[in-house]
């Protein structure tokens, strides 16, 4: 998609604070009822005055560093005047010229498998307005309905540059973004809301168009997949594509146009009297000290210290609960057989009943590997305590007894080796022909003599090893 042209606008709410961005209000509005988690500044009353939450900022900071920008010496917010129904005070509390981190870049592995880094623009503060709540699709709605307990939430919004060239890179981006963000301690991805997206989307040559408030990631990559074929299909009937703020509707998968693109001049932005610049550079040396081992660090450490290949390294740091969970397991059994269970079975197991890594433990994930390493189980019982333990719980010894789990000893495996090439000739004779099936098939039988309680590939040579006497 090399004509393809994406730049994303991601806002982060920084919900990890106890109270909004300029009032005391609680930001734990989750799941509440509607309008409850209000006050004169977040609702914007007359004669209320805004203060800044410090600790906010230091978050915002934080952010930046470890998205590689350069902290501005000085920062201050603006006015920024429109007007909607989620806006109670008719302006947004924004940063425009000096914005709190500027020049920054993450790295991604795009859509040609080769890593390279997305280049960020700015991210900047600002408060969250309200939600609306359709009823019905936005462009046929029957009435609207507004919440206001997520006015005043603090926000970070960082823009990229448009160096996104397909939707699987945007997803790639905002993976990225959120697993820094989680290891940063400064944001749930959990909870509704906690990040949107606004996408600037065209094709090489043509106008933009601006998808707006799109939630969830899955969501990213349909709008801008849409969004490209509409584009394309434009272009092939000569029709001009005309900039302008469109809407995803996750319910049919569709852009609608809501206006016509609003350009900076168009906000009339200034500078927010009643709050006062802020010199944050004297800042940045006490918050860098506070810096977490980021994901990419991390990475490279799992290589050099565990051994481990990259995409295990990969897999393993990409969410920071992944990542400890490894290492408790690391500390007490097989670095490496550790990561290809957690890796490689654990996450899909769990990824198929859409769990989390905390629904299993690190001590039966310790038992089970040291169980394989010491040959007391195969491959096909560990899978089995590990499904066991996800449906059923109890603990991996006991599911052990319970389905006889126990590796076979060598003399019934011998046994039952002989037994299957005794009783499959024609399997024989197929394999001396050159059938490589009928040798799984004469191993196949080995395993369900045994119930499944032999090492596949112990059995494999085994029974090459039986078929050659005969």
């Amino acid at each position: 998609m090399e004509n393809v042209i994406i730049g994303l606008e991601i806002h982060v709410q920084l919900n990890r604070l106890q109270s909004k961005l300029f009032c005391g209000c609680s930001t734990q509005y989750h799941n509440s009822e509607p309008n409850t988690y209000t006050c004169p500044v977040c609702l914007g009353l007359p004669g209320s005055l805004p203060v800044l939450n410090r600790k906010a900022v230091e978050y915002g900071i934080k952010v930046g560093l470890a998205l590689n920008c350069q902290i501005e010496e000085e920062t201050l917010f603006y006015r920024k005047n429109y007007y909607y129904p989620d806006l109670p005070k008719g302006f947004q509390i924004s940063q425009y010229d000096f914005p709190l981190a500027t020049k920054g870049r993450i790295l991604i592995k795009g859509e040609d498998g080769l890593e390279r880094d997305i280049c960020i623009t700015r991210a900047h503060m600002e408060e969250d307005p309200g939600r609306l709540v359709h009823a019905g699709t936005i462009d046929k709605a029957k009435y609207t309905m507004v919440d206001y307990n997520r006015c005043g939430m603090p926000l970070l919004e960082v823009v990229t540059e448009p160096d996104l060239r397909s939707p699987k890179e945007a997803r790639a981006f905002l993976d990225k973004l959120k697993s820094i963000l989680e290891y940063l301690d400064v944001f749930d991805g959990s909870l509704e809301g906690s990040m949107r997206v606004d996408a600037n989307i065209s094709l090489r040559g043509g106008d933009r168009t601006e998808v707006k408030n799109i939630s969830g990631f899955k969501g990213v990559e349909k709008a801008l997949s849409y969004e490209i074929t509409r584009q394309k299909n434009l272009q092939r009937r000569n029709i001009k594509v005309v900039q302008e703020t469109r809407h995803f509707d996750e319910l049919r998968s569709i852009t609608v146009s809501i206006r016509s693109k609003e350009e900076a001049h168009d906000y009339r932005y200034f500078p927010e009297p009643d709050l006062v610049p802020m010199r944050i550079a004297n800042w940045v040396p006490a918050i860098k000290a506070t810096l977490p081992e980021l994901p990419d660090a991390k990475r490279e450490r799992f290589v050099k210290e565990y051994g481990l290949t990259d995409d295990h390294a990969k897999s393993l740091t990409s969410e920071i609960k992944v990542a400890n969970f490894y290492e408790a397991v690391a500390a007490k059994a097989v670095p490496r057989l550790s990561a290809v269970w957690i890796a490689d079975v654990l996450k899909g197991e769990l990824n198929y009943r859409d769990l989390g890594i905390d629904a299993f433990q690190a001590e039966h994930m310790v038992e089970i590997v040291n169980l394989l390493s010491s040959g007391a189980i195969t491959e096909d019982g560990a899978v089995e305590i590990i499904r066991t333990l996800l449906d059923k719980g109890g603990s991996p010894q006991e599911i052990i007894e319970a389905r006889g789990l126990g590796k076979a000893g060598d003399e019934t495996v011998k046994k039952a080796v002989r037994e299957a090439v005794a009783e499959n000739a024609a399997a024989i004779a197929d394999y001396r022909a050159g059938s490589e099936r009928a040798m799984n098939f004469i191993v196949g039988q080995v395993m369900k003599k045994t119930r499944g309680k032999a090492d596949p590939g112990e059995v494999h040579r085994l029974v090459k090893a039986e078929v050659e006497k005969v």
